[in-house]
Formats: C-alpha cells, sequence, structure tokens
C-alpha cells in the first residue's frame, strides 16, 4: 500500500538522483543503501571553494550615465556591450558550494543473491532504512541526521549475532565506481580520495579525513564507530570491525568558515554523542524533527500529491536551521565539485521560492537563516551600492555566496546587471512579521528593509515620464526591438517596479507599526507616485518591459511580469478583475509557448494559478511538475536538480488551500475539483493564525483556528463570511484552539 509519507524503493540506488537526502541544516548525506558497500555522499553547509573578494567593477560609476543616455536614445544594443565591460564583476565569478566527502562501509564476504530488499525514508521520523536477507540473515540499516547534537547517525544491526563485519572510508573525492564485494577486487580503492589531504585513524574507534576547500578553508569529516559484541581495530586509515552484533557509526564535520580548529571540534562533537548512546540521540532527534514535521498533516486523496507536499517540508527542515546557512540552489546536496550554477544562491527568483512555504507551512523557524544572511550581505551591499552606483543604502545583484557578497554574477546580459536582488530578499522579513506580528524582530530587520528601499531611492531616474530602474532587465528574458534586433537591457522592467512598491510599502507600514522614521515614509511615498504602474499589452498581457515588446521566448521559465500576482500582492481578482484577467492571459501565452519546462517554473505557475482561484489550472500543473520535472527520488529537476522546484511545489499546494493577508483569511481559494473532500491541519495564515480544515463535496464543514499572535481577521470562504472582532468563541488570544463547525 502506498503511503503519503514514504518514499521506498525495490533496489539500492544506481546513482545520485534515486539516492535518499538526510540532513539536519549543516550536515547532510545522500544515502544509496548498496548491500556490499553501503555509499553515503556528504555535504556540510560551509564547504565553498576561496574566500571572499572585493569583486566590484572599479569602472561602473564613470560608465554609468553613458549606459543610461544609450538607453534612453534606444540605443540597446550600444548598452549591452558597454554594461558587459563596466558593469560585469571583476573577476566575473563569485565563489561555489562543492561536496564535503565520502563514506564508504565495505562489507566483509563474497556477492551473495539478495532477497527481500527494501529502502525507503520515512517523511513523519526522518530516518532512512535500508534492509534486506542475505545468506539467511536479514540486515537492517538506519541513518538520521540529528539537528540537536549535530551528527549523522547510522545503526547497523542484524538478525544473527557476530554477523556485522566491514571496514569503513572516509574520503573526499569523486565517488567510486566499484561497489563489489570488497574481498573480490583486485583494485580496491578507485577514484576514492583525489582531494584529501590527511586520513587518518585515532585509536581505537575514530577515523578523520581533512581537505581544502578548493582555494579557500580547511575541512574535516570524522566518524566513531560504536559495537556491541565483537571487535573494533583501527589500522591504517581505517577502522575494521569484525563479528558485531550492531554498530552505531557517528559522523560529524566542520570546516574553519566556524571553528578555527575543525578536527579538534568535530572530534569534540563525536565524544560528547558517544555518551549519549544511539537511544537517546534517536529520542532526541524524533522530538526535534517531529516538532517541526507534525504541525502539518494534508489529506486531499492524491497521494502522490500529497507524499511531494510533505517532502517539501521535510527537504527544508533538513537543511534549513537555526544556525545553518539558507538553503542553496540544491538546499544541502550536491555531489558535484563544479556545481551546475555554482550550487549557489541565485536571487532573481530560487533562493526565494526555496521560503515561500516557510510560513505558510508552520516552518517559521526555518526561515531564520534566510535573515542572518541578508544581515550578511548589508556590508559588502553597501560597497557596491556606493562603489559600483554612487548609491546609498544597500543592495545585491541576481547572485550572492556564502559570504555575502553582493556584485555581479558571470558577464550574461540577461540576468547580470539586475540589481533588485536585495529589495526582493527582504520582502521576506516583512513577510515573516506578517505571519507572527512580531514587532522585535520587525524593529530589528526594518533597518535591512530600510537601507534597501533607501538604495532604490537613490538608484531610480528620470526618464521623462517616470522614475526608472536603469540599466536593469527582465530576469532573464529577451525582448525584440522594433528593427528586429534582440534587446535585454532596459529601462523600468515590470517586476522591478512592481518589488519597489512592495518593498516601499512595506516599510512605511513598518515605520507606522514601529512609529519612526516618518520623514523616510514620506519620501517613499512621494517616490512611489512618479513609479510607473501595471500596464497591460497589445496582447491583453501584463506587459513585461515598460515598452510593449514581443518576447524573443514566449515559453521563458521566468514570468518575472508576474511578480505582482505571487508572491506579490497588487493583482487580486477581487479587486482588480482587470489586472487578474490580464494575468490569466499572460500565463496562457507563457503555456503555450512551452513555459514550466522547468521544475521551479512550474512550481511558480501552481502558486499563480493558486492565486487567481483556478483550483484544476493549479493541480493540472501540480501533476505536470510529478510528471515531467521530478526525478526518481522525488528531487525537482531543472535539469539538473534545483531544491525550489520541490519547494515551490510545496508552497503552492498550501497557496491552493488557504490565502491570507492581515485582516482576511481566505479558506479553500482554489479548491480542484478532483479533491472534492479532504482535510489539512496547521497551515498558518498572516496575522498569527494557525488554521485547520475540513470539506465534503467542495463545501467547508469543519474549521478550528489557533490564534498565536492575538490578532483579527475575516475568514471568507465561497459559502459565508465569518468575522473573528474579539468574540470570545473564536478569537483566542490565551492559545486555546477554537472550533467553528459550518455545517
Amino acid at each position: 500500500m502506498r503511503s503519503n509519507t514514504i518514499i521506498d524503493f525495490c533496489s539500492p540506488a544506481e546513482n545520485w538522483n534515486e539516492a535518499l537526502p538526510t540532513g539536519n541544516g549543516r550536515l547532510g548525506g545522500m544515502v544509496f543503501g548498496r548491500p556490499y558497500v553501503e555509499y553515503v555522499q556528504l555535504n556540510e553547509d560551509s564547504v565553498w571553494s576561496g574566500s571572499f573578494t572585493d569583486r566590484n567593477n572599479p569602472s561602473a560609476y564613470e560608465n554609468l550615465a553613458e549606459i543610461r543616455r544609450l538607453i534612453f536614445a534606444g540605443k540597446i544594443i550600444e548598452a549591452q556591450e558597454l554594461c558587459a565591460f563596466a558593469l560585469s564583476g571583476t573577476p566575473e565569478t563569485q565563489r561555489h558550494y562543492e561536496p564535503l566527502g565520502n563514506l564508504y562501509l565495505l562489507f566483509a564476504g563474497d556477492k551473495n543473491p539478495i532477497e527481500k530488499y527494501s529502502r525507503k525514508l520515512d517523511l513523519t521520523t526522518g530516518v532512512i532504512t535500508t534492509s534486506f536477507l542475505t545468506r539467511g540473515v536479514t540486515y537492517k540499516r538506519e541513518i538520521f541526521t540529528s539537528y540537536p547534537h549535530n551528527v549523522m547517525v547510522l545503526r547497523l544491526t542484524s538478525d544473527k549475532s557476530a554477523s556485522l563485519s566491514f571496514h569503513t572510508q572516509i574520503v573526499r573525492g569523486n565517488p567510486t565506481w566499484d561497489y563489489e564485494p570488497y574481498q573480490t577486487r583486485t583494485y580496491r580503492n578507485p577514484n576514492y580520495s583525489e582531494f584529501t589531504d590527511k586520513s587518518y585513524t585515532k585509536p581505537p574507534d575514530i577515523s578523520v579525513m581533512t581537505g581544502s576547500c578548493n582555494g579557500g578553508g580547511k575541512l574535516c569529516a570524522a566518524i566513531k564507530v560504536i559495537s556491541e559484541g565483537g571487535i573494533v581495530k583501527a589500522i591504517g586509515n581505517s577502522l575494521i570491525v569484525r563479528e558485531a552484533d550492531s554498530v552505531t557509526i557517528l559522523l560529524s564535520a566542520d570546516t574553519t568558515y566556524r571553528e578555527n580548529d575543525p578536527e579538534a571540534s568535530a572530534i569534540k562533537r563525536l565524544e560528547i554523542a558517544a555518551k549519549l548512546g544511539y537511544e537517546r540521540l534517536c529520542e532526541a532527534h524524533l522530538s526535534d524533527y517531529r516538532s517541526l514535521y507534525n504541525r502539518v498533516e494534508l489529506d486531499v486523496g492524491d497521494i502522490e500529491t500529497e507524499r511531494l507536499f510533505n517532502f517539501g517540508r521535510y527537504l527544508l527542515i533538513s537543511s534549513s536551521r537555526p544556525g545553518s546557512l539558507p538553503a542553496n540552489l540544491q538546499g544541502l546536496w550536491n555531489t558535484d565539485f563544479a556545481p551546475a550554477w555554482g550550487s549557489k544562491y541565485t536571487i532573481n527568483i530560487n533562493t526565494q521560492m526555496n521560503y515561500w512555504h516557510a510560513e505558510t507551512c508552520n516552518l517559521s523557524e526555518c526561515h531564520l537563516p534566510l535573515f542572518e544572511h541578508i544581515k550578511r550581505m548589508v556590508k559588502n551591499g553597501r560597497q557596491t551600492a556606493k562603489y559600483m552606483y554612487g548609491c546609498n543604502g544597500f543592495m545585491a545583484h541576481h547572485n550572492t555566496d556564502i559570504w555575502g557578497d553582493t556584485a555581479p554574477q558571470d558577464v550574461c546580459l540577461s540576468s547580470s546587471y539586475w540589481v533588485l536582488g536585495a529589495a526582493w530578499l527582504c520582502l521576506h522579513i516583512w513577510e515573516h512579521y506578517l505571519f507572527s506580528l512580531d514587532k522585535n524582530f520587525l524593529r530589528e530587520h526594518y533597518p535591512l528593509m530600510r537601507e534597501a528601499a533607501e538604495f532604490v531611492v537613490n538608484y531610480l531616474t528620470d526618464d521623462g515620464e517616470f522614475l526608472v530602474t536603469c540599466p536593469t532587465l527582465s530576469p532573464e528574458n529577451e525582448y525584440r526591438l522594433p528593427n528586429g534586433e534582440t534587446g535585454v537591457i532596459c529601462k523600468g522592467a515590470s517586476m522591478d517596479n512592481q518589488i519597489i512598491r512592495e518593498l516601499f510599502n512595506a516599510c512605511i507600514a513598518s515605520t507606522e507599526i514601529l512609529n519612526t522614521d516618518a520623514e523616510f515614509a514620506r519620501i517613499l511615498s512621494d517616490t512611489l507616485k512618479r513609479v510607473a504602474g501595471i500596464m497591460v499589452g497589445k496582447h491583453g498581457q501584463i506587459m513585461e518591459w515598460n515598452e510593449d515588446y514581443d518576447e524573443i521566448d514566449i515559453g521563458h521559465r521566468h514570468i518575472s511580469q508576474l511578480f505582482a500576482l505571487h508572491p506579490g500582492t497588487q493583482i487580486d481578482s477581487a479587486k482588480n478583475p482587470e489586472l487578474a484577467a490580464a494575468a490569466r492571459v499572460t500565463l496562457e501565452r507563457r503555456l503555450s509557448g512551452g513555459g514550466g519546462h522547468t521544475g521551479w517554473s512550474r512550481a511558480w505557475i501552481i502558486n499563480m494559478w493558486a492565486r487567481l482561484g483556478d483550483g484544476d489550472n493549479a493541480l493540472t500543473n501540480a501533476k505536470e511538475l510529478l510528471r515531467n520535472a521530478t526525478l526518481p527520488n522525488l528531487f525537482s529537476n531543472h535539469p539538473p536538480f534545483q531544491i525550489d522546484g520541490n519547494f515551490g511545489f510545496t508552497a503552492g499546494i498550501a497557496e491552493m488551500l488557504l490565502q491570507s493577508r492581515v485582516g482576511e483569511i481566505v479558506l479553500l481559494p482554489a479548491l480542484p475539483k478532483e479533491w472534492s473532500s479532504g482535510s489539512v491541519r496547521g497551515l498558518m495564515a498572516r496575522g498569527g493564525f494557525e488554521v485547520d480544515m475540513r470539506w465534503e463535496n467542495h463545501k467547508l464543514t469543519g474549521l478550528d483556528i489557533l490564534s498565536k499572535s492575538g490578532g483579527e481577521c475575516v475568514i471568507k470562504t465561497n459559502e459565508q463570511t465569518i468575522e473573528i472582532v474579539n468574540k470570545p468563541q473564536t478569537h483566542v488570544p490565551n492559545h486555546k484552539r477554537s472550533r467553528v463547525n459550518l455545517l
């Protein structure tokens, strides 16, 4: 029987896209479940190449006026050529994410038939289990990564005493191509350790591997083997286990990004964890993990959708926790030393999409690493703003890295010279406040929003009609000029104007909430009056640029001009149906041209259809993502794997069931025909409300509300409106659940 909480296989992983992920935010692994050679590919979130370097282009500011003049004169091709020289980073490329290493357990014995093989990830526990029968013995391996103790835990057992014999290898290099039994090989360690600096044992039961991040800091991974029965010996760089009844292996890792001596800190962590023992480590892991995962439960009668929804929550819990770095393009899991797009933080949508479900799916704590990263970006972003553009405030282009680099990334005309990365990121601060109504959080983080807005005010320039960003672009699309040439660089792209409006309004509202900065709020308000609003073009679509250009690629993966629909708030079917209709035309045009061909793009489309109240189209696109952009292990495919598609999918399913503004909650706003009956528990609404719902025959039959902030709201369904204004039976400031029966 298929389960919406189990990802299972009946054979070992043949490749990385079949392996199963484990992680605790900082430390992660991909588990292959191979019988003769267990392979766990390892990651630690701070293993990045190089170190910070100032890449701000020294020629930017002196050429800015000329670039603007060329754009205003319609000489786009000339402007683009100058941008490539004057605005690209020096050097052009940021640092990238790298693997930590590989753990191998090489089991003794010859090759024998494998029966009753099972490999699964239980999303309710965060435990990966592999089991099989061979030579009359049933073997079982359980793996989880503990957030409370920051160690990976591997538990090996069998149903026959003295039947566990193997040795360990922990190394850094490309994965081996030989997973046959160790004793049968002549060439025994193919390709293991190209990037390992030191590999040694610390008798009697610890093995250590150290290495260097490419051009950067030092790293260390270490294991401790605890045997029940049998013996453990340290020979060379291997720990050798013979005839054990059961074995617990603990793994920890550190880098010089956080620790001066990563070897000492990793080993110390192992010793502390070992004293607790497996049972207590497992108990602490389960308590911690379930406290997050169990907050939400979904039943729509569609196991595949439910499981991918749950997997998205699991992945965020596993890749973004307080104290970790934020989830990158692959979350935490990367096997390549030169990964696609550097596995960095791409901030013209991808990093933001990683966190769309953090608040709605009741994982607010998992959002916190993103805010800490924004803080890391501020100093660099101030320098880039001043040095390259002569502006105050702070900014970022379309990528950042572990050090918060804000200079342009690559020499890509359609992406590199976009300047609103920080502005978009700072909207997540506002979203976190809207869900929590935590004034202390807002007071601490409002200055980040303010500085991002200050840069925009300084950067905007007068084109004779509006204040516009210039130069800019619409990520990562191209348009056709009247003379037939292809253009990319422009002035006043639609998404820019929409982000600016969202950010300025958030800052203005923050000044009122915090009773501060009234003069700056006035400046923002006056500036907004001169920023162009949303415009409808000749096809009835939302215009992507300030001119009604045609796209070169109608089916482009980015749908930047619909930022105002989602994740923004400016296009609302009830309040401005004309713009909502134009948004629908825009989506239909994108899809007619082959849009949604990447996992994350398809996920964005799910969210947009949900915002338009079209549940059937939202579900159709959810099924397309499952069918065409999901790898065997349920990772989302760009291609290659990018985690934003997983996170965007989960956000989209939540958006179909619950939408909100502060003061208003809409229940089942985009319920598809196929989900005629169902339930959801634990979704969050802006204003601090936790919502449980049940429905039958497309009608709401039950509603439970938990007010976490003492907020007030109006609840809307397609059947009726329920007003909550300090009524004892529904408004619950003391955090007790209130039941509203709709029969």
